[in-house]
């Protein structure tokens, strides 16, 4: 018995110590957690090498649909012609924390990814930021969505309003506050374009009672790009809004605990 106990309790220990891959941060209090980055892109074998050899991602599928998954977040590719990179759009780039940013920045080098002081820009124009963090256990984890606007106050009530996101600040600027990641507002001079069509086409909300949430969303005059739709195939409900500045924003429900 006391063999069984010692045993149990070492697979417990080693099972925290894994990166958490199948797991989103918590929801908030209205349900809602950051769940996707959805990336159009030319070439998805490029992309998919990028992200699994230099990030670690790993591939995993819901029904038909493939997708990558890092801690914190889903990475879903659709082929086609970018009209531009994320830099320039409301969505200027996305933020993963390292463990040890001098080996993340070697395997990405590696796979031929150029960089920009703490930027590196993957294929089509997809900038991403690397911080590091020594004290977490995971090598990679998402961090933040960093969306550009010279509206940067109005467009955090926004989301704390519509997503029930929390207060809160990074570097003195305004940030969405989630459950372990968040949306920080990143000051522009000129207004900036939508997402749609550019590399980074829309980001993701998982949301619990997805029609609920629709329905409260259309009391409340928010209007819906796309209605709550369920699509058996891929194992998700989904329904897409647009932030106050161009932000194409998909809701998924389903993508939790895969």
């Amino acid at each position: 018995m006391r063999k069984q106990v010692i045993f149990a309790t070492l697979a417990v220990l080693i099972l925290l110590q894994l990166p958490a891959f199948a797991q989103l941060a918590a929801p908030n209090d209205s349900g809602i957690s950051i769940g996707h980055i959805h990336l159009l892109v030319r070439d998805i074998e490029a992309q998919k090498k990028v992200w699994i050899e230099g990030l670690g991602a790993e591939v995993t599928k819901t029904g038909t649909l493939e997708m990558l998954r890092l801690p914190g977040v889903f990475i879903i590719f659709t082929k086609g012609e970018p009209t531009a990179g994320s830099d320039g759009s409301t969505v200027n780039h996305i933020d993963f924390q390292v463990k040890d940013q001098a080996a993340i920045k070697a395997k990405l080098t590696a796979v031929n990814v150029q960089f920009q002081g703490l930027f590196a820009v993957f294929p089509d124009g997809v900038r991403i930021e690397l911080l590091e963090d020594k004290a977490q256990t995971s090598p990679v984890v998402m961090h933040h969505i960093h969306i550009s606007t010279p509206m940067g106050e109005q467009v955090r009530q926004w989301y704390v309003k519509t997503f029930g996101a929390a207060v809160g600040s990074r570097r003195n600027l305004p940030s969405a506050m989630f459950n372990g990641n968040e949306v920080d507002f990143l000051p522009a001079q000129m207004p900036t374009a939508p997402t749609k069509g550019r590399a980074i086409d829309h980001i993701g909300f998982e949301v619990k009672d997805l029609k609920t949430f629709c329905d409260k969303l259309a009391a409340a005059g928010v209007m819906l790009e796309r209605p709550y739709t369920n699509i058996s195939q891929i194992g998700l409900k989904i329904a897409f809004i647009v932030d106050p500045i161009g932000t194409r924003i998909e809701l998924t429900e389903g993508l939790a605990g895969k």
